[in-house]
């Protein structure tokens, strides 16, 4: 049985007909991604998300809503991960800023190029958020609620 669920964000960011993707490199695979990383201590998950989008991108980029929330077990790893998906838009590009280590470059993909390349995707829930915010899946952001300690 898989260890407690690794919590992690990533954003679907679409401009133009296309998609915001990242081609990083992961035990030596070339894989596609959203923007995407774990959650860390102390963070909302808003801000993880904005935080990775433009650690691996170099876009700042605005959520404005959830795709969905999405539990995956990787099988050849024995891990589960719990995958909050916003969607968003892209505002302004940091040319200039390097890009998280393993980040090989960032892509803009349509749905067509992205289904050419299912082979590519890091996860199955890299299709799955595309998919589901093409199929109308939007929820507001005020789902989330961070409590303060206290």
């Amino acid at each position: 049985m898989p260890a407690q669920p690794i919590i992690s964000v990533a954003t679907v960011v679409e401009r133009d007909g296309v998609f915001l993707f990242v081609e990083e490199t992961v035990k030596s695979r070339l894989v596609i991604n959203q923007p995407a990383g774990r959650l860390e201590a102390g963070e909302s998950l808003v801000n993880a998300a904005v935080r990775e989008a433009l650690e691996e991108t170099g876009w700042h980029v605005e959520p404005l809503g959830l795709v969905g929330i999405y539990r995956w077990t990787s099988e050849r790893e024995d891990k589960a991960y719990v995958r909050v998906c916003f969607f968003g838009r892209a505002l302004q590009h940091d040319a200039q800023r390097p890009l998280d280590r393993g980040i090989e470059r960032v892509v803009w993909l349509d749905h067509a190029a992205l289904l050419q390349r299912t082979h590519d995707l890091r996860t199955p829930l890299v299709m799955r958020c595309v998919d589901d915010y093409l199929a109308g899946r939007r929820f507001p952001l005020d789902l989330l609620v961070d409590i303060a300690q206290g």
